[in-house]
């Protein structure tokens, strides 16, 4: 026992020293992997929320799909990368870890937001007996939802101030 605890305790001290050690991806290796250099993430986890928009999106005209709508589950930006077959889910997830912090937080407050909502819409559906107030809910559902994402996808691909500066050092650099 004492030499299992004492195995577990070097692996605690050897996790951190990795962590701390992972080397910044290179912008190459983060376009390749479809996760933006700039920001450090990938538009795929927006994938998770779209999913759920859609189901909502045909519930009005096939209101039996609220139960496929009922059975998505939330997840975390790691959650979803950790589950999914992204092929660099791994680099998916260190990049966002080492993202900026305040990109990150806004991130994560807007996701946080949609996932607020939806999980909120789920319950209210479970709730209804009625398909015309899960129509409601879900039409609702998908007018507060659709414009977060889009932020969230603008968050993802750099705020416009960010382009236009990428722009501005490439047009005054000399052309050779």
């Amino acid at each position: 026992m004492l030499k299992v605890t004492s195995m577990t305790s070097s692996a605690q001290h050897a996790r951190p020293q990795k962590t701390q050690q992972a080397e910044r991806p290179t912008a190459a290796e983060l376009t390749a992997a479809n996760i933006n250099p700039r920001t450090g993430l990938a538009t795929d986890y927006l994938n998770h929320f779209n999913e759920a928009i859609m189901l909502l999106d045909m519930i009005p005209d096939m209101p039996e799909c609220a139960e496929d709508f009922l059975i998505w589950q939330p997840l975390s930006y790691r959650e979803h990368f950790a589950a999914s077959n992204f092929k660099a889910r791994d680099l998916a997830i260190l990049a966002y870890e080492q993202s900026d912090a305040t990109v990150r937080a806004e991130f994560d407050n807007i996701t946080g937001a949609m996932t607020s909502i939806l999980t909120a819409v789920g319950t209210a559906m479970r709730e209804a007996q009625q398909d015309r107030t899960r129509i409601k809910l879900a039409e609702q559902a998908t007018g507060w939802v659709r414009p977060l994402a889009t932020l969230a996808g603008g968050i993802i691909h750099g705020s416009r101030s960010e382009a236009e500066a990428d722009i501005d050092c490439i047009m005054t650099q000399d052309l050779k």
